[in-house]
């Protein structure tokens, strides 16, 4: 068997990856090993500021300039929806909170984002009583989903293979690679924290934070946006709610943990002030880079070996820009961004 380029891991990375192979026309196999969950288990939420400080995602505009046309050609090439758009609702917790919202509104990058207008109307179960800042072009992708309809696209395409990859059994010839049998032009690494075990790229400095999120039912609380403050709230319809997330820099393992529920638990008591009932706990752990941009390019002494890599915690924005990018490198020789070329930690 011979293909193009092998994917080892099929999260938003690798089915970004993919899609541009597949827009391409190129070979390719995937494999893939369900140990990692990030994607399964992500918010989804797309978000150009960063709200903590009111500053603009790194490349937000870019980012999205790509990530939604491509997100709206998988919805019509699976004839279903993945993104549902809407707004963003920061609750500000004192007067500081709406000063600092004010200066943020004038900022060349954030005009676009950031209503200047402060919303002071209540909300039934919401505490809010300094208002709230409008963040638009926003929205939620469904990453389960997709991932679960480009898995079984794959399965019809003959195109994956859920099996755990043997680093070790990668034959280099002259002028291809070889594993169990199949020749390929490049193997494309993107495995997630699972990096860690990939004895090609171990040395990459990544870290792994582990998030966990509860999914509620709260027949009172009624909200169509997605409600911003010591955690977010986000509107899954039918008055579900998926609340989330925390940081846990210690735990590496994707179980939920009693502890990730209890700390959900207490913040959610500074946020709404209606009965609710916990439905599901969900946790993976989100591979980060400790300059917090991506991992990509291929590896310094095997260049056939490449790495599509720490995305952190808004994959769903960047994931298909680096997947681009990395594509046309490989196939054009367009340069990489030197802020994600894994050439920077050589």
């Amino acid at each position: 068997m011979k293909v193009d380029y092998i994917i080892v891991g099929l999260g938003l990375a690798g089915l970004a990856f993919a899609e541009e192979l597949v827009e391409a026309n190129k070979s390719f196999l995937v494999f893939e090993d369900d140990s990692q969950t990030s994607s399964l288990v992500a918010g989804g939420v797309y978000n150009p500021v960063i709200l903590k400080r009111f500053t603009p995602v790194w490349n937000a505009k870019q980012q999205l300039e790509i990530a939604l046309p491509f997100y709206e050609r998988l919805e019509k090439k699976f004839q279903t929806q993945f993104d549902q758009k809407f707004i963003i609702k920061k609750a500000f917790k004192s007067v500081e909170d709406q000063n600092n919202w004010f200066s943020a509104t004038d900022k060349p990058l954030l005009v676009d984002y950031l209503d200047p207008q402060i919303d002071h109307q209540k909300k039934t179960g919401v505490f809010g009583d300094f208002g709230f800042g409008n963040v638009n072009h926003a929205g939620r992708v469904d990453t389960k989903k997709l991932v679960d309809f480009y898995r079984d696209y794959l399965k019809e395409e003959r195109k994956i293979q859920f099996e755990q990859f043997e680093h070790q059994k990668v034959k280099f010839k002259e002028y291809e690679l070889e594993y169990k049998g199949i020749k390929t032009n490049r193997i494309v690494f993107c495995e997630g924290f699972g990096m860690k075990q990939n004895l090609f790229f171990n040395y990459l400095p990544l870290n792994e934070v582990k998030g966990e999120l509860i999914t509620i039912y709260a027949p009172n609380l009624n909200i169509n946006f997605l409600l911003k403050s010591t955690l977010f709230v986000l509107p899954l319809g039918d008055h579900f709610y998926k609340v989330g997330a925390t940081f846990n820099w210690k735990d590496k393992t994707s179980n939920p943990s009693e502890d990730g529920k209890n700390e959900l638990i207490d913040k959610l008591k500074k946020v709404i002030d209606v009965p609710y009932k916990i439905i599901d706990q969900t946790a993976g752990v989100r591979p980060t880079v400790r300059d917090r941009r991506p991992l990509i390019g291929p590896h310094p002494a095997y260049p056939q070996l490449v790495i599509l890599n720490g995305l952190g915690t808004r994959g769903v924005m960047i994931a298909p820009t680096m997947a681009k990018q990395l594509f046309n490198h490989l196939e054009k020789g367009e340069d990489l961004d030197p802020v994600c070329d894994i050439k920077r930690f050589e």
